[in-house]
């Protein structure tokens, strides 16, 4: 029985055009590397006031960028049909980007676990469920990414992919 429904972000209710590859060399500048493919394995490896630098960066990225975000209408129609019931936030977006993020499409959650709490996804999936004081086995999963599924699958999370 599905008891509560945790939603990704970026892809799956709104579309964040953030410019990649100008952050990522905004990054490696900030962090000393060559390279920081794949982005999370590579934060997740600096020392905090690195880590604190690179997020600040990433943020003025997303804020930057957020009112040319749009609306991804399956995942809005999934968000919508779980009106009344618990619901979390699990995204590698920052705080400032959700917030203003959650303003603009009229979005509501009883939980939200982002990039500063948790880079990694089954990890955020796991204080979701604490916090919603929900089994995981009794989740729904909605993302759109391959990360996604596998995270879904290593917790015994329902998930459905939006496109």
């Amino acid at each position: 029985m599905i008891a509560a429904a945790v939603f990704d972000l970026d892809g799956t209710l709104a579309c964040l055009p953030v410019d990649w590859e100008a952050l990522f060399e905004d990054l490696k500048c900030v962090m000393r590397v060559d390279s920081v493919r794949p982005l999370v394995d590579s934060v997740s490896r600096v020392d905090e006031k690195t880590r604190l630098k690179v997020f600040a960066v990433w943020d003025k990225a997303e804020v930057a960028i957020f009112e040319s975000s749009t609306a991804c209408g399956e995942g809005m129609q999934l968000y919508r049909e779980f009106t009344g019931k618990p619901k979390a936030l699990v995204t590698l977006q920052g705080k400032a980007v959700v917030k203003l993020i959650l303003k603009k499409f009229g979005l509501s959650f009883d939980v939200v676990v982002t990039r500063e709490d948790s880079l990694f996804r089954a990890e955020q999936l796991l204080m979701a469920a604490e916090k919603l004081k929900v089994p995981p086995k009794n989740l729904l999963f909605v993302g759109n990414a391959d990360s996604d599924v596998a995270a879904a699958q290593k917790l015994g999370c329902h998930f459905q992919r939006v496109k």
